[in-house]
């Protein structure tokens, strides 16, 4: 009981690596994405209802992609380590002394030699379990990938990519009279949160806030800089 007090007092939040990544594709491209169409449609029109179908278009359409992509490729990583793990399993069978030297090869270049070296071996080989997780971490430096995976990774996407790409169309909401001032609301509202984004990523993993959330607001508004240019040029030439 006691031990057990002390394991819940000393346990530590980990994130999840596959959440921050998926968080982090879907509201960087949402918002990315809107906030360079809404800069190219109000550099190259004064109509905001061509604005808001653009925007929404794109955001409907990049969001179901989105979700896709994290979808299928979470299920062909799924498949491939499922894949190898059928095959780290007969080859155990099939062919244990070169399985066994394999795993002697990973515990050399972690440094064991001789007795403990043998030892080690030994240990991991003698259990079947702890010897295929041991190839499958150590050897093919494969992670599993459980079976809601997938499906976690295309809501988590869907759900960030559909909140980010609203977060541009914002200031348009309130100030529809006035192109120019609404895009300067989108650049201004998207540059804020992608930098809190950017200090998220860098509490969550390493780095630091200020480096992180720059990068990121420095990506992202190149982006919608390329789209105001796209539509200023377009909607400058006489068609």
């Amino acid at each position: 009981m006691a031990d057990y007090k002390i394991k819940q007092e000393h346990s530590e939040p980990h994130a999840h690596p596959t959440f921050l990544s998926d968080f982090i594709l879907g509201s960087q491209d949402g918002i990315v994405n809107v906030l360079g169409i809404i800069l190219g449609v109000s550099a190259a029109t004064a109509d905001i209802r061509i604005l808001f179908v653009a925007a929404l278009a794109a955001l409907s359409a990049e969001s179901i992609s989105m979700g896709a992509v994290a979808y299928t490729s979470t299920m062909s990583r799924r498949r491939l380590y499922l894949k190898e793990v059928e095959q780290e399993k007969r080859e155990m069978k099939e062919i244990p002394n070169v399985e066994r030297k394999e795993v002697n090869e990973v515990l050399e270049e972690w440094g064991y030699k001789g007795k403990r070296l043998k030892k080690l071996t030994d240990m991991i080989c003698s259990n079947p379990k702890a010897w295929l997780e041991f190839m499958m971490a150590f050897e093919l430096k494969l992670s599993p990938v459980d079976k809601s995976a997938p499906l976690r990774s295309f809501t988590t996407v869907i759900l960030a990519t559909v909140i980010g790409s609203a977060i541009p169309l914002i200031p348009f909401i309130f100030l529809t009279n006035n192109m120019l001032a609404g895009a300067a609301g989108a650049v201004v509202l998207s540059g804020i949160t992608l930098f809190l984004i950017g200090c998220y990523e860098a509490k969550t993993t390493i780095g630091s806030i200020w480096h992180n959330g720059i990068q990121m607001v420095v990506i992202g508004l190149v982006a919608g800089f390329a789209g105001y240019l796209i539509g200023h040029f377009i909607g400058a030439t006489p068609i």
